[in-house]
């Protein structure tokens, strides 16, 4: 099986709102999806489909393979994390873990005490309530509340929104160890495209409620490629030794670099011809596009979360 999850000209309508449109999503068993987006582009409406917590308006999807009465019973395997998980602040961690496994009927010794090692709680104090949990605590809670039962696959919405640095770490630490020790398949969305480029192994990019792309890590890497970045006493200067050079992909900057796409590989010819220009050279690097830059590119528009 290529993929746990495939999704159909998936539609989501709303009135006259359009939240969701014919989107064709593709997520490999034991990868991280990042689902990416602005707020408001539909995100959330495409989690929420996915984990039949909402109907379609129209379109379909798959899990495992399974469509029909058949993904009924597959979305048992679907673990959920939307918005903010559903603790009770006066019981602990081991509480609300063992309440969340009597009601799906499972009791096996350690299961609770596994489940709280496996998100980094297990030397929590017993008598102290969630509610008094910092709010990475509580986000891990609600991922181990998600697993309880042990799904396929984790859709989390969100999980790194509104924690410190520190939480932000943690969290990322424990989808990474979920994925390779568990072989959990994680559907993440996030609007910190730094942190989620860290740990995503491919990613969608949604907008407007449709989606425009789908890639891998590798992909990205192979599609924003690298530039080189140069700083020199004498700009205008530089730009015309680098024409004579035949470098025509050639940019200035607003911050005093300039910038030169598609000759990575001749970056010490170019600081070269600049110097034995005359031309003082106070900086050359190569740097490579990040996933915002490729986010930005493809939505055509600036990120605001």
């Amino acid at each position: 099986m290529e993929y746990i999850l495939e999704t159909q000209k998936l539609t989501k309508i709303y009135g006259q709102k359009e939240a969701a449109v014919d989107v064709d999503l593709h997520i490999r068993e034991g990868e991280i999806y990042g689902l990416i987006g602005r707020n408001g582009a539909g995100k959330t409406t495409i989690m929420r489909m996915i984990s039949g917590l909402s109907k379609p308006t129209r379109g379909s999807y798959s899990i495992c393979g399974k469509t029909g009465f058949a993904l009924g019973k597959e979305l048992r395997n679907v673990g959920v994390l939307i918005e903010h998980p559903g603790l009770y602040p006066k019981l602990s961690a081991y509480e609300n873990l063992k309440i969340k496994c009597i009601g799906v009927g499972i009791n096996p010794k350690g299961y609770v005490e596994e489940m709280l090692k496996l998100v980094g709680l297990e030397n929590v104090d017993r008598k102290k309530g969630a509610g008094s949990f910092s709010l990475g605590m509580r986000q891990r809670l609600g991922i181990a509340l998600a697993m309880v039962g042990d799904p396929k696959m984790l859709v989390l919405d969100e999980p790194i929104n509104g924690l410190d640095p520190q939480g932000i770490v943690e969290v990322r630490e424990m989808l990474a160890k979920l994925r390779d020790e568990k072989g959990i398949t994680i559907m993440v969305s996030s609007h910190i495209l730094d942190e989620l480029a860290k740990v995503a192994d491919s990613y969608g990019i949604i907008h407007e409620g449709r989606l425009l792309d789908e890639f891998s890590a590798d992909e990205l890497h192979k599609r924003s490629g690298q530039y080189v970045m140069i700083r020199t006493g004498d700009n205008e200067a530089a730009v015309r030794v680098l024409k004579e050079m035949n470098v025509t992909e050639i940019t200035p900057e607003s911050d005093g670099f300039i910038r030169v796409d598609r000759m990575n590989d001749e970056t010490g010819a170019m600081a070269k011809a600049i110097v034995n220009a005359g031309i003082e050279l106070n900086e050359i690097c190569l740097q490579s596009v990040s996933l915002e830059d490729y986010y930005l590119g493809v939505t055509g528009g600036n990120h605001n979360g």
